[in-house]
């Protein structure tokens, strides 16, 4: 009898516990609106079927005189927290003077409700403010499958008819152009290319695993190569290594390759080194999700495991946070100086060494009233 009520009060308190997780999961952490943003909406006032689900978030508009449209998308993949962050930032503290400025921090909300199943990541992580403590999400790559089940056993893209694994069928960066009635993620996907064909030039911030060949890298459809290139030299000559690759043309589903084919837009992609997501890496705690220090990663290096240098500082959140704001700046000077008849203004971005410098809670709004 002692040891079944034992059992039963464990498994409660666990029952309890995972529903504590759950719920949490489902809370939205708070993005301030800066003093440049004039309009803030849903991104189901492009896509009405993704009102009040799993899919729908938050659009910032930055504008002032006419000019030409940048759209900026982090949380592509949620566990890619680089970018996020970057866009957050500019979210919180730029200033469009000429030309307009389209921000969607969370591009896939639902991924942000979950984390890689058997991979033992935390849910949040903290950063200090003057004002206090802010906290944002770590989430994973795919489309929660409660919101989106079940994957097919082969992913077959549209329009390109290209087959993939099935649960590919849940990656944002997979599903591009999308699809007006299709599953969640194709219907998201169907209403970023939409703000895509407002704009002339779109950049999607991702990260990804210092063991992968495609790092701190500017990706660049071949309407955007011109721009890219600029950016990448300029970063080049203030000794931010930043290389430059071509969006493979026979690859389709990623946002560099479909908005520049279906919207028409000078489409990048960028990706910082962050390796909370590598394969070497030990326990995923906050010492290595925001430190981004990791001592198997150093091994790694010794051993020339790695297409990026990997001592005991890390790729710390400030640093490829500092990264993505510096491309930022860089893509926006490229393009106008080869665009002057319809330029993007942008001031207030955070400088890359006072990021470095001062970290980035020195950028972040005060964290809002309950």
């Amino acid at each position: 009898m002692g040891t079944r009520i034992c059992f039963s009060v464990f498994a409660l308190v666990v029952a309890v516990f995972a529903g504590w997780i759950f719920r949490s999961m489902r809370e939205v952490e708070p993005i301030v609106a800066g003093p440049g943003v004039i309009e803030q909406r849903m991104l189901s006032a492009i896509e009405p079927s993704l009102a009040n689900g799993p899919g729908d978030t938050p659009v910032f508009e930055l504008a002032g005189t006419p000019g030409g449209t940048m759209l900026i998308l982090g949380g592509t993949h949620p566990q890619e927290i680089g970018g996020v962050m970057a866009a957050i930032l500019m979210v919180e503290n730029a200033r469009v003077t000429q030309g307009r400025l389209i921000v969607v921090p969370q591009a896939n909300r639902s991924g942000f409700t979950h984390t890689d199943p058997m991979e033992a990541y935390l849910h949040r992580y903290e950063i200090e403010t003057p004002a206090g403590t802010r906290w944002f999400r770590v989430g994973m790559r795919l489309t929660n499958p409660a919101h989106q089940w079940p994957d097919p056993d082969v992913f077959v893209h549209q329009p390109s008819l290209e087959q993939m694994v099935g649960h590919e069928t849940r990656n944002l960066n997979r599903n591009h152009p999308g699809l007006a009635r299709g599953w969640l993620t194709a219907r998201v996907s169907h209403a970023l290319t939409a703000l895509a064909k407002e704009a002339a030039l779109v950049l999607d911030l991702h990260e990804a695993q210092p063991e992968y060949p495609v790092i701190n890298m500017i990706v660049a459809h071949e309407n955007a190569f011109e721009t890219a290139a600029t950016a990448s030299a300029m970063l080049q000559a203030r000794r931010i290594p930043i290389g430059l690759s071509a969006s493979p043309k026979n690859l389709h589903g990623l946002s560099h390759r479909e908005f520049g084919d279906h919207a028409k837009v000078q489409a990048i992609l960028t990706e910082s080194a962050n390796p909370a997501m590598g394969r070497f890496r030990g326990r995923t705690g906050e010492a290595l999700v925001v430190e981004g220090r990791d001592p198997n990663y150093v091994r790694a290096a010794a051993l020339k495991r790695l297409f990026v240098g990997f001592d005991e500082r890390g790729w710390p959140l400030r640093l490829r946070v500092a990264r993505n704001l510096a491309s930022i700046k860089e893509i926006l000077d490229a393009y106008n100086d080869l665009n002057p008849q319809s330029p993007i203004v942008v001031e207030g971005i955070p400088d890359y060494n006072d990021v470095v410098a001062r970290g980035l809670g020195a950028f972040l709004q005060p964290p809002p009233r309950s």
